[in-house]
């Protein structure tokens, strides 16, 4: 078992955004081949984990309620699966506390998120090396969107969510996003698809350094989920319109299988301003600003 400490430890669940989804087949096994541009953004729930003597999570935060009982959500079966493939690197039992800021099922990461920051701070916690290739395996086994929040650092991604490329560069970018607090369920998304083979993402501009390349690059690409969701939750439609209309949005497009919708900005204060505007019209929604994780 791992040396006993004291001291709690902090990890960070960032955000994850979908700039741009393609669905580019469907595999034998039901699952769809996937092309994705993702970035990560300054929200995050957050995980707080001090030595105790049996494993418990007592989840807090503004959307405690909708993450489910303790003993399902993620990042007790990141606790679990990682106890597993390493039984006595850790302390006995672990108290961990997770604050939930980011809505649920809204195609931002979410538990995804929050199963890899547990793994991350199960390996800075735990007695030894935790090679970065076994805890990647592990996030696969927890779900497609855990190994890329894994490493929470803009990539390409392909496959069903496995095939990761981190971008060495990557130009600073700033965020709305809007969600209409209307959980939206993946498979009823991918259920309602019209086409299931489409055009592959363009090849990023080497280097992306310059956010009006990124801008570029980003008007020839799409997210192939989002007529499928928003003919679930027209108000996602309604989101996306309001968000073009806004001074300084580049973009307007939603995140994963929704409902997050995602504004491109120029500058913090522009970001900042349309969120003030948007929390105005729609004070029943969740809205946040922030800049990606470079």
């Amino acid at each position: 078992m791992a040396a006993p400490t004291e001291a709690a430890l902090t990890e960070a669940a960032p955000a994850k955004v979908n700039l741009a989804l393609h669905v580019v087949g469907r595999r034998v096994d039901g699952y769809h081949e996937l092309e994705s541009l993702v970035a990560f953004v300054d929200i995050a729930d957050e995980l707080v984990a001090r030595p105790a003597r049996t494993d418990r999570l007592t989840v807090i935060g503004p959307f405690a309620a909708a993450a489910g009982s303790s003993d399902s959500n993620l990042v007790m079966r990141a606790v679990r699966a990682f106890r597993a493939r390493w039984p006595d690197r850790l302390p006995t039992g672990l108290d961990i506390t997770l604050t939930k800021n980011l809505p649920v099922a809204a195609g931002i990461g979410g538990g995804s998120a929050d199963a890899a920051a547990m793994l991350r701070l199960l390996a800075r916690l735990g007695d030894g090396d935790f090679p970065l290739a076994e805890l990647r395996a592990i996030a696969l086994t927890l779900g497609a969107d855990v190994p890329m929040c894994l490493l929470s650092r803009p990539a390409e991604v392909r496959g069903v969510g496995e095939i990761i490329h981190p971008l060495r560069d990557f130009p600073p970018t700033h965020l709305v996003l809007v969600n209409p607090l209307v959980p939206v369920a993946t498979a009823e998304v991918f259920r309602r698809l019209e086409r299931r083979h489409n055009p592959p993402m363009p090849a990023l501009p080497q280097p992306l350094t310059r956010p009006a390349q990124l801008g570029l690059w980003l008007a020839e690409t799409r997210n192939d989920l989002e007529p499928a969701a928003v003919a679930l939750v027209p108000a996602i439609g309604e989101l996306l319109a309001d968000m073009r209309l806004l001074d300084g949005c580049a973009l307007a497009r939603m995140s994963g299988s929704g409902g997050t919708v995602f504004g491109l900005f120029g500058s913090a204060a522009q970001a900042h301003q349309a969120a003030h505007e948007l929390r105005a019209r729609h004070p029943q929604y969740w809205v946040a600003a922030a800049p990606a994780i470079g």
